[in-house]
């Protein structure tokens, strides 16, 4: 009977964690497709990058939006091709754009803290996906403009005119892409995830 009862509670926990698994999996997936669309414009690329951590904050919440960058991360670190222009390795980090790869990390938790972990049934109000996204873009200028100022030795006008003013539109019109696709998709996981906690 006892053996009967583990292994109906087995069965609950995997039910539980695959979809998170797979979710995570994902989103880190759809992080690391948008470093292969990236064009080159000075030490900083124009990557998709910051569209999908956004994404997997709004969509997954702060915790499975958080793993699913930090996995990203993992694998451009040991060694996946993962990295914006397919480089990887250590040296990404401690190189002039390492700031944005961590600025990734923390604007997905920023906006997954913002926009709370989806609930089936739950309407987020559009001000809060809009907050969501404007501190998840900022959050990853803070630590790249900083990192790439050091680095490179740069005034704080020079390295705001490299690492943030041109990308700026864009962001923004990513944002607005974000925005758009978010709610849909919150209303999808939570059907999975609800009961999953």
């Amino acid at each position: 009977m006892s053996e009967e009862k583990n292994r109906g509670t087995e069965g609950r926990t995997r039910s539980k964690t695959l979809p998170k698994v797979a979710f995570v999996a994902l989103f880190a997936a759809l992080v690391a497709a948008g470093s292969f669309i990236s064009v080159p414009i000075g030490p900083v690329p124009i990557i998709l990058n910051n569209l999908f951590t956004m994404l997997a904050g709004l969509v997954l919440g702060p915790v499975l939006g958080g793993a699913a960058v930090g996995l990203y991360l993992l694998g451009g670190l040991v060694g996946l091709p993962i990295f914006a222009g397919g480089s990887s390795g250590i040296a990404r980090f401690a190189g002039p754009t390492g700031g944005y790869l961590i600025g990734f990390l923390l604007s997905a938790i920023a906006v997954g803290l913002i926009a709370r972990r989806p609930v089936a049934g739950e309407k987020l109000p559009f001000p809060r996906i809009v907050a969501a996204i404007v501190v998840g873009i900022v959050i990853v200028y803070i630590p790249g403009v900083f990192w790439l100022k050091s680095k490179l030795d740069l005034t704080w006008a020079r390295a705001l005119m490299v690492g943030a003013v041109p990308f700026l539109v864009g962001d923004a019109l990513k944002g607005v892409a974000v925005a758009l696709i978010s709610r849909r998709l919150r209303r999808t996981a939570a059907d999975v995830l609800d009961g999953t906690k």
